[in-house]
């Protein structure tokens, strides 16, 4: 009995001594979250293009070579984005601030009346140059938003040269951690407790898959929905097809979240734009051919089966982390949260077969 106890205590200590351990690291994370957003873009990077350069050292291709080949792959995909996309996405919010005076003006001379007349709506929703106001206040200059956000930050030399050196770091931590990684698994492998290195190891593996799944296939699915989103868009007419495509693709990791916010938006935009609803079901059109390639291609063939992250969690992932850590906290809310999904139902396991949940 005394040897129990004891050993009951031993437990209860080491508990403590875990979670002490798990606030110290909490706090160290909030202390110097403004420097980690780099090192952490670089480890997601690394752990992305990871199996890449394992699937070619299986080709019998060095290491180094794998590495260089990933990291310039990388490199090229970076400078495309900033090169071709981006301006695109400037061009196009820029053009759509500048037809907002049209829109507001359409809706005014045809939108209003008809509402007036069917609804019996009547007031304020004659005079809509509050609106026109603050457009005309903040957006008289909307083509240069990049150029004037760069000039915002370029008035504080220290936070140029920081912004600049965190974005020349991350290649180069991506680079060094992608050369390392299969190094550095191993080291901490061989460091773990012996009593307690199944069952991590085990967690480990589970993590992986599951974070393999969320980010690794869950980033295509998110690419393929957007282009999809895109070129349908294109097709239909809409001058804001990059923009509202690539936005619905972004936010549909959350499930149908990017369904519902891509028709809503490309709705508006094709009454706007073409002022009738004659182009509506083409717009739900292409939504459809999306939702029916991601169930049928895009998320069997990348995702695979339920990664069991139910869609309100992700959602409190991304808010409680950007509320935590700001962007820091949003680029670690997805991983953390996928991570946490197998901890969470490892700990359920150990409750059903312990004692308190028996009694």
């Amino acid at each position: 009995m005394k040897q129990r106890n004891e050993r009951e205590r031993a437990a209860d200590a080491r508990h403590w001594y875990y979670l002490a351990l798990a606030l110290l690291a909490g706090w160290l994370i909030a202390l110097m979250s403004s420097i980690l957003t780099p090192f952490l873009a670089g480890a997601l990077l690394a752990y992305l293009g990871d199996p890449l350069v394992d699937r070619l050292e299986r080709l019998k291709i060095s290491r180094g070579l794998a590495v260089a080949l990933v990291f310039t792959a990388f490199l090229l995909l970076a400078l495309a984005v900033a090169l071709v996309i981006l301006p695109r996405l400037e061009a196009q919010i820029s053009l759509l601030f500048k037809q907002f005076p049209l829109y507001i003006d359409w809706l005014k001379t045809q939108i209003l009346p008809w509402l007036q007349q069917h609804l019996g709506l009547e007031g304020k929703l004659n005079d809509l140059s509050w609106f026109q106001d603050i457009l005309a206040r903040h957006w008289q200059d909307a083509g240069g938003f990049v150029k004037g956000a760069l000039v915002s930050v370029s008035q504080s030399g220290i936070s140029l040269l920081g912004m600049l050196a965190n974005l020349l770091l991350i290649p180069v931590i991506t680079f060094y951690l992608l050369r390392d990684w299969d190094d550095l698994v191993r080291g901490i492998h061989a460091l773990l407790p012996r009593r307690f290195e199944p069952t991590i190891a085990r967690l480990a593996r589970e993590s992986d898959v599951m974070l393999g799944a969320f980010m690794r296939g869950q980033l295509l699915v998110m690419l393929g929905l957007g282009l999809i989103y895109t070129f349908g868009l294109w097709l239909v007419g809409l001058d804001f097809a990059l923009l509202i495509g690539m936005l619905a693709g972004m936010v549909s990791f959350v499930p149908y979240l990017g369904l519902i916010l891509g028709i809503i938006l490309a709705g508006i935009a094709a009454v706007l734009q073409f002022q009738g609803v004659e182009s509506l079901p083409w717009v739900a059109l292409v939504f459809v051919v999306g939702q029916l390639a991601e169930g049928a291609v895009l998320t069997p063939r990348f995702v695979g089966g339920n990664i069991g992250m139910h869609p309100v969690a992700v959602i409190f992932a991304v808010m409680a982390g950007g509320h935590l850590y700001g962007f820091f906290g949003v680029l670690m809310a997805l991983p953390v949260a996928a991570v946490a999904m197998v901890w969470v139902r490892h700990a359920v396991e150990r409750y059903k077969v312990s004692r308190l949940y028996g009694t």
